[in-house]
């Protein structure tokens, strides 16, 4: 039997270690073959918490920076297949769509993952990246399972692929209130309007993974984006208990599964797909 196969399709260095890290240390740690897309480098984000300006390297530099620091993560976090499509940080939204859902459903094809896991529709806080790599990834996967869908370089054969389950990270208020008090208020301003955290129903979450076994793990891949610690100072002091809170369980909502359905709560995103 072929193994199992996880694939995180994210926007950002350090969504994989934030977002989904224990997730995909669990997988990985058993035998699962787990792989990341990154949408951008995050050239557009601070460096050791400055703007761009006198104490910033550029977006040039700090997007290899950042490349530098997901590989570092990628390999704690135990990930085997690693891309990064290098569009632009920030304006992931203004992209043309078929350009990206090219880019993704060509990975998809490629690594031809039983499970793929990307953003809500809300991109957790609003963040209009998130929100993007969210709606790029959902088109992806029915391109990528299109025969009439073309993307490969002349010579190249990559056959369709149909994705057995999509998960979306759908955090409850009990998760949102720890990853909070640990972090800070996560908050997005977009066109003068903020945008914030929305809990999902405890009703709503499908799918609870139990991760506490890799808090550590995850605090590690965490710690490997040093250029962009200063947004992750507080974790530093926070306790064993603190750090189960915030990493110890992961949920997520089924968006959609050929192989299981149902409302009873799954503690397995493989539910359907194991023999």
């Amino acid at each position: 039997m072929s193994p199992l196969k996880l694939m995180a399709v994210l926007a950002h260095p350090d969504d994989e270690s934030l977002g989904a890290g224990g997730t995909l240390a669990k997988y990985a740690a058993e035998g699962v073959e787990t792989s990341l897309v990154t949408a951008t480098r995050g050239q557009r984000g601070r460096f050791h918490g400055h703007p761009p300006g006198p104490n910033h390297p550029g977006p040039e530099t700090l997007a290899r920076i950042r490349e530098a620091e997901l590989t570092k993560a990628a390999e704690t976090l135990g990930i085997r297949d690693v891309s990064i499509l290098d569009h632009q940080d920030g304006a992931l939204d203004a992209t043309d769509p078929r350009t990206v859902i090219a880019d993704i459903a060509g990975h998809l094809r490629r690594v031809r993952p039983h499970v793929v896991l990307t953003f809500p529709p809300d991109g957790s806080y609003g963040h209009p990246d998130h929100v993007a790599i969210s709606q790029f990834t959902q088109a992806a996967i029915v391109a990528a399972a299109d025969l009439s869908f073309t993307l490969d370089p002349p010579g190249a054969t990559r056959p369709p692929h149909t994705v057995s389950k999509l998960y979306y990270m759908a955090w409850p208020r009990s998760i949102w209130t720890a990853y909070q008090e640990a972090l800070k208020k996560l908050v997005s301003i977009v066109d003068g309007v903020e945008r914030q955290a929305t809990p999902w129903p405890d009703w709503s979450i499908t799918t609870t993974v139990d991760t506490r076994q890799y808090c550590e793990t995850v605090w590690q891949a965490v710690s490997c984006h040093q250029s962009q610690v200063a947004a992750y100072e507080p974790l530093k002091t926070l306790s064993a208990a603190g750090h189960e809170a915030v990493w110890g369980r992961q949920t997520f909502y089924r968006a959609f599964s050929f192989v299981n359905g149902g409302r009873q709560l799954e503690t397995d995103l493989f539910e359907g797909l194991r023999s």
